[in-house]
């Protein structure tokens, strides 16, 4: 009886944390990731500031306060990154970067990939829904997927769908599938419900889901034929 007692507490205690865990997994990648970016610069920087006064600018050495204002300084440039984007000379700086980053072979490819699949999630796809559900690992399983280009099949000309799969909770990794068309299931979420459905590992989702793809349209011949 004690034993089934501590299995149900346990269980309970891990249901309780579990959610705690994810938020704190995802929260801290991303801040991680944006302190990563300035702290070569901004380590330096406080660090030269503090020897100039080491009796009362000490304390700015301190690794947390470099942590903290890297962060900072990370957050003020995206914001003013954003700010720049809507100027007419932001614009024009920015496709000045572009121009540059063009003539270096190996960083235009990453570039432009990446630059390419944020604009495609950013707009409404033509012909095909946006979010899709695919067979992944295998047919009996499915997996949420991000369709960014469809393609055509040599000889045959059969529609194929580039799908991106991202992986849970962690989004900006995955896998890249070709899935003929007819084999993908569509969805009517939106991009932003389908990253909320990532993250949260399937926490937050709606009541209900598609989960077989559509039936196959007839062939036009065969239409014809039964028709009066």
């Amino acid at each position: 009886m004690r034993l089934q007692t501590l299995q149900r507490l346990f269980l309970t205690g891990l249901l309780t944390l579990l959610p705690l865990w994810l938020t704190w997994v995802v929260v801290k990648f991303v801040f991680v990731l944006l302190t990563d970016v300035s702290k070569p610069l901004v380590g330096p920087v406080l660090a030269r500031v503090a020897a100039s006064a080491p009796q009362t600018l000490g304390w700015m050495d301190d690794p947390w306060v470099i942590t903290v204002l890297a962060l900072l300084a990370t957050l003020g440039v995206i914001l003013l990154s954003g700010v720049m984007a809507r100027r007419v000379f932001g614009q024009r700086m920015l496709r000045w970067v572009e121009s540059l980053i063009q003539r270096v072979p190996f960083a235009s490819t990453i570039y432009g990939s990446a630059r390419k699949l944020l604009d495609i999630l950013q707009t409404k796809p033509d012909g095909t829904q946006r979010v899709v559900l695919v067979d992944f690992p295998h047919t009996e399983m499915k997996s949420i997927g991000f369709v960014t280009r469809v393609l055509r099949e040599q000889g045959t000309g059969r529609e194929l769908a580039a799908v991106y799969v991202p992986t849970t909770p962690n989004p900006t990794s995955g896998y890249l599938e070709i899935v003929p068309v007819e084999k993908i299931t569509p969805t009517d979420w939106t991009v932003d419900q389908a990253m909320s459905f990532i993250i949260s590992g399937g926490a937050v989702s709606p009541e209900s889901i598609p989960f077989s793809p559509p039936p196959a349209a007839p062939p036009a011949a065969a239409q014809g034929a039964t028709g009066p």
